[in-house]
């Protein structure tokens, strides 16, 4: 055996009955992050992994060029409130960005709200803000240690004065004022027994919907909307454009469909003094609805009833039954309608994905007809700021090997073109040096699945070059192209190939695209994934053994379940924060939500599907003869309360005793446990350049690749 695994005790009486099959949990002690024995293995894995990775060749290189170039100014789309704008800036290195403010574009910008303050090692993020509409208050919701559990602070907008309002227990929460500025809505969940502190793995149930008015305690906020009959139920409110309505947005799981309630604000006659009298336009979940704007009582709504590439759709309230809807904007014929926002009174700003990159467009919000096209490179629109009572609006554009372009028109102008306002530039890496290409490969089942590959110019096919391959695959998220310096690096200093397959699962081509990777079909995702690196190399760019994979979260399981059915097929994994334990996953914190992409262990006919490829079910037991598993790096963090840190011990306790065990196993099976982090938003940047160091230390050294200036 080429490394000692630390020993993990091994409780075989924990068998559980999944409709007459026994299963086996002799982990089980692990799902307990508070236990001493939890605690030590935690540490013995850590012990193992960090002088590993510490020792890795190209360790010192990487982490030294990576932090050189985070170290460029970053900047997000300006928006308008009141008379000033707002934007995100980051000098370079900041653990998070910093909120400034202008009175002008063209006027000094000072420091607004800096959360960098907050905390010495940067892990106390601004998770959500928001400015009431006249730009009086400032409401900002603070995260810790990476956790999704949020406390929302406010503050004056002009003299920045700190209030005492404090809103706890908050999750998964809308921050919507009322256009009086007197109030926000917000949801919470009820207190609980234990921690709440995102290291426990309680399931949140029974959000509630509440109005805060400033200037009281938390104690006293009124209760506007609840579901005592539907615990798994989740509510979000967004004021209407002209400030009259709240529409209510209400969802049970991941599915793209939720209900749409809507309460006249203006028909109160005390304000906002208990559960508000919401009228139910739509009360199933067979589509989504997405509030973009209205005029009076018609409302424009983002919907995919009878519409699996989305469309545009007009409710009028007065007569909201469905035989009066009208389509505004029809389903393109094969382009996925995505974000659209209005402005300028009666423009809509569309934006469409076309074969995974986006497309910008104008219309007119009357009639539904095209206006223009907004020019736009191979790419993404990362970030758009606009309000339908402004003219102006940015967008920002992003692809792999652009870091970031922002664009500013404004339509009051005559002849309104975009220009380019801001232009973020990382100093050391010249874009013309990489080639960005898309690639349609077959699928086992013949269905052609996009891919992205970046690699050096001139690239040469001698099947010598190294390949990280990136997947996902779920809950209808498209992987557009994105910019990522330690991808570069890896293409630039260690000679590799960055390939992105958009396997099903996700939004790409829709909702078609998406269903065709959940459920009974989630196998589609899995065969894209391997059928990916067969392309790769059959078409000679790369060998099995210089392929490595990565994913985080549900691509942590893609991961996972991949490397069980093609050992062979991979000479590294790098799994983050992967959903492991597919039988129990819908126990712990949101899990439950996720039911509608992977179905339930409760239900028998689809524990019969999840039983045949959850990564930590179908891991080799010893004696294990089968061919040697690849390179293993699993990442998981104390605070990640989304996908809890179970789900990674449990699989790596079970990895080690099977795969580990056996005497053709060469290469690492490793986890590593970070602290004061969670799932990965609010990351501070240091914890981010390490862990991106980390990962690619650990890719070289099993792969044997060299650093290359």
């Amino acid at each position: 055996m080429a490394f000692k695994y630390p020993a993990a005790r091994r409780d075989e009486s924990k068998v559980h009955d999944y409709h007459g099959t026994e299963i086996c949990d002799p982990y089980e002690w692990l799902e307990d992050p508070e236990s001493e024995e939890t605690k030590a293995f935690v540490e013995e894995q850590n012990k193992l992994t960090m002088p590993f990775l510490e020792k890795c060749a190209v360790k010192p290189r990487f982490h030294q060029r990576l932090t050189e170039l985070y170290d460029n100014p970053k900047y997000s789309c300006p928006y308008k409130r009141g008379e000033r704008y707002f934007y995100f800036h980051n000098k370079g290195l900041q653990n998070q960005d910093v909120l400034y403010v202008q009175d002008a574009l063209d006027k000094p910008a000072t420091v607004f709200f800096d959360p960098n303050t907050l905390s010495e090692d940067g892990t106390v993020a601004l998770k959500m803000g928001r400015l009431s509409e006249e730009c009086e208050y400032f409401a900002y919701g603070l995260t810790s240690g990476g956790s999704d559990w949020v406390t929302v602070h406010f503050m004056k907008a002009d003299d920045l004065t700190v209030l005492p309002d404090v809103l706890e227990r908050v999750k998964f929460s809308c921050l919507a004022w009322t256009h009086d500025g007197k109030g926000v809505f917000y949801n919470c969940y009820p207190r609980q027994e234990g921690k709440m502190d995102g290291t426990e793995t309680t399931s949140n149930i029974n959000q509630k919907l509440f109005y805060h008015v400033i200037g009281t305690k938390q104690s006293e906020d009124i209760l506007v909307a609840e579901f005592p009959d539907h615990p798994k139920w989740h509510s979000s409110v967004t004021i209407s454009d002209d400030g009259r309505y709240a529409v209510l947005d209400i969802t049970e799981g991941c599915e793209p469909v939720n209900q749409l309630w809507c309460c006249d604000l203006q028909q109160l006659p005390n304000g906002i003094t208990g559960l508000l009298p919401w009228v139910k336009i739509v009360d199933n979940f067979e589509a989504q609805y997405s509030y973009i704007t209205n005029e009076g009582t018609v409302f424009t709504f983002r919907s995919n009833l009878d519409a699996p590439r989305y469309r545009v759709i007009n409710i009028d309230l007065q007569k909201p039954e469905k035989q009066h809807w009208t389509t505004l904007i029809p389903q393109h014929e094969k382009d996925v309608l995505g974000f659209v926002s209005c402005l300028n009174q009666h423009h809509l700003l569309v934006n469409y994905l076309h074969d995974v990159k986006d497309i910008l467009q104008l219309y007119e919000l009357s009639t539904g007809q095209l206006v223009r096209d907004l020019p736009l490179d191979v790419g993404t629109v990362l970030g758009v700021s606009c309000k339908k009572k402004h003219a102006e609006f940015f967008y920002k554009f992003t692809s792999f090997t652009t870091p970031g372009i922002i664009y500013h028109c404004d339509l009051s102008e005559s002849n309104p073109e975009p220009r380019v306002f801001r232009e973020v530039e990382v100093k050391g890496i010249k874009q013309e040096d990489f080639q960005t290409t898309q690639v349609f490969y077959p699928s086992k089942d013949g269905t052609k699945i996009p891919m992205f590959l970046v690699h050096a110019k001139e690239l040469k096919r001698d099947e010598s070059h190294p390949v990280f391959l990136y997947g996902y695959g779920g809950f209808e998220a498209s992987i557009q192209p994105y910019y990522n310096v330690a991808y570069l690096l890896f293409v630039r200093h260690l000679g590799g190939i960055l390939a992105v397959a958009n396997i099903r699962g996700g939004g790409e081509y829709g909702l078609t695209w998406h269903k065709a990777g959940t459920l009974g079909n989630k196998q589609n995702c899995f065969d894209d994934f391997q059928c990916a690196a067969e392309y790769l190399i059959q078409e000679k760019y790369t060998t099995a053994s210089r392929i490595a994979i990565n994913g985080a979260s549900n691509g942590g399981l893609l991961v996972g379940a991949c490397v069980n059915q093609r050992p062979d097929l991979f000479g590294c994994a790098v799994a983050e924060v992967g959903v492991m334990d597919m039988l129990k996953f819908h126990k712990y914190t949101i899990g439950h939500a996720w039911t509608t992409d992977y179905g339930c262990s409760d239900d028998p006919e689809q524990f019969k599907w999840i039983i045949k490829y959850s990564p930590l079910h179908n891991l080799p037991q010893p004696p294990y003869s089968g061919p040697p598993y690849p390179a293993i790096l699993l990442l998981t963090a104390d605070h990640d309360d989304r996908v809890v840190p179970l789900h990674t011990l449990k699989y790596c306790a079970t990895l080690q005793h099977g795969v580990g065990s056996s005497p053709r196993q060469s290469q690492p099976l490793m986890v590593l446990v970070d602290t004061r982090s969670g799932h990965g938003a609010g990351k501070p940047t240091a914890k981010a350049i390490l862990e991106d160091t980390h990962i690619f230390s650990f890719v070289a050294e099993t792969l044997g690749l060299i650093w290359k200036e």
